[in-house]
């Protein structure tokens, strides 16, 4: 048996959910998910007429310990599709079956959405219906969180090659693409940040979201303590905070969003480092101790796909008061007002998809 299959399977007991694999993924698709909420949630354009005045200081700070809290939400999805799809048990199946599978299960839901969200953009914001309009909105997506699929077919097409990658790589020859990928995606930016000089980013050809799919994979292989991913996770979502105020405080608000991008080294530590704690939680412990939460936590990871993609709406009928009432960061304190819109959000997005996912045919167009 190759070596890389040995190493890949060692110490993890079979679950026949995830194949050779003993993941959570019920817990972390949750937990992503609703980091993705309060992430929208918290980037709500609200005008301040005096961004200075407590008023002021207090949403920005506010906003950006949410928006810093959540932005691990991305990270977390795509490295557990690198860990669920480079499984080297996986290895064996064609093409055929393989991207068969992957267009049954998005296909059908970004045809529905995205039509849902033209009209959207027509009848609430007053968009003009023009070819320009549709093409652009087929090209680069018909809303603003619509790239998350662009970025899934993407990795899908890789994933092929990539399996033959990870089933027959060694573990020091992955560690080592592992350093280069984060060197050349979070350590060089930081050249040019402070300084006129940088590096020539020709120096490293695997950069961004690549990285994490393949790290969803090998950080499966890897055993780290706990105390070490706690302080990992925390010094990264505490310099995420902290770094996006020194930025924006002596370089501007320009590259206010440097340290809240996926690729900054501290959200590559956060994120890697919750990715490693969620994936240690064994699935039975869940389904033992909490059968009532462990059935809710499974049909919100069961429906992640429908939930993405209807949120945005309700999220902003709920800002703009389309229900009756109004939840937005320009009428209630934020403190307060993003984990309340997040979880009103979150409720009626399952209240509404639950029964709708009863008709077969809405089924699959939901997602």
């Amino acid at each position: 048996m190759p070596r890389c299959v040995v190493w890949a399977c060692r110490g993890k007991n079979l679950d026949p959910k995830v194949g050779n694999l003993s993941l959570s993924v019920d817990l972390i698709r949750s937990f992503a998910i609703v980091l993705v909420i309060m992430l929208h949630a918290a980037i709500e354009p609200v005008t301040v007429a005096d961004q200075m005045s407590p008023e002021g200081v207090t949403l920005w700070w506010t906003t950006n310990i949410y928006d810093s809290l959540a932005r691990p939400a991305v990270p977390l999805f795509v490295m557990l599709s690198g860990a669920l799809l480079l499984q080297p048990a996986k290895f064996g199946e064609s093409l055929r079956v393989f991207f068969k599978k992957r267009l049954n299960r998005i296909a059908l839901p970004f045809l529905f959405w995205g039509l849902a969200y033209f009209a959207w953009r027509i009848f609430v914001y007053g968009e003009a219906l023009t070819a320009n309009f549709v093409l652009q909105g087929v090209l680069t997506g018909p809303y603003v969180h619509f790239w998350f699929f662009y970025l899934l077919v993407g990795l899908y097409l890789l994933t092929p090659v990539l399996r033959v990658l990870v089933a027959n790589i060694n573990r020091d020859t992955f560690r080592f693409l592992m350093v280069l990928w984060f060197l050349g995606t979070a350590v060089v930016p930081l050249l040019g940040l402070f300084s006129e000089y940088s590096l020539n980013s020709n120096v490293f050809v695997v950069t961004g979201w690549l990285g994490y799919f393949l790290l969803g994979a090998y950080s499966l292989k890897v055993r780290v303590r706990h105390a070490v991913l706690y302080a990992l996770a925390g010094l990264g979502l505490a310099w995420t905070i902290i770094g996006t105020y020194i930025v924006v405080g002596t370089i501007g608000e320009r590259v206010n969003q440097f340290f809240y991008d996926a690729s900054s080294f501290s959200m590559v530590a956060a994120s890697a480092a919750l990715f490693l704690l969620l994936s240690a939680v064994p699935p039975n412990l869940l389904e033992e101790r909490f059968p009532r939460g462990n059935r809710v936590l499974h049909f919100i990871s069961q429906n992640t796909i429908p939930i993405y993609l209807f949120h945005l709406m309700v999220l902003e009928a709920l800002q703009k008061g389309f229900f009756g009432f109004q939840i937005s960061l320009s009428t209630l304190n934020p403190i307060l007002e993003v984990p309340l819109i997040t979880a009103t959000t979150l409720l009626i997005c399952l209240a509404v998809i639950y029964p709708l996912k009863k008709i077969p045919i809405v089924k699959k167009l939901l997602g």
